[in-house]
């Protein structure tokens, strides 16, 4: 598996988690609303094209709406490479995890 950046976990998870509504905005304020911070555009836009390099989302563009002035959203989609990949640094991350707590437990009971 590729080795995911935290910024490139969290947008995926992102998109994962709004289904069919993930497009640039839904995940800036998905992403905004869970962690508390403000995210930018760009911030998110670097990650969704790294992730779309991976193959683990992939995109189409929508048809254009009144509602915006005309342009067209692009839309973005988990692809089982990417459902795989989570699943994978889930797993890695609990492994890290548990060591990490275990061995602290460790250290307060010397």
């Amino acid at each position: 598996m590729k080795m995911l950046s935290r910024r490139e976990e969290q947008v995926l998870l992102a998109v994962w988690e709004l289904a069919d509504d993930a497009y640039l905005l839904s995940v800036r304020e998905y992403l905004t609303k869970v962690t508390r911070k403000d995210w930018s555009v760009g911030i998110i836009h670097k990650p969704l094209l790294q992730l779309e390099k991976k193959r683990f989302i992939s995109s189409n563009v929508g048809s254009p709406t009144a509602k915006r002035g005309g342009r067209r959203k692009k839309m973005y989609r988990i692809t089982p490479r990417g459902l795989q990949a989570l699943k994978e640094l889930k797993t890695e991350q609990d492994k890290i995890w548990k060591n990490f707590l275990q061995k602290e437990i460790v250290k307060e009971t010397e």
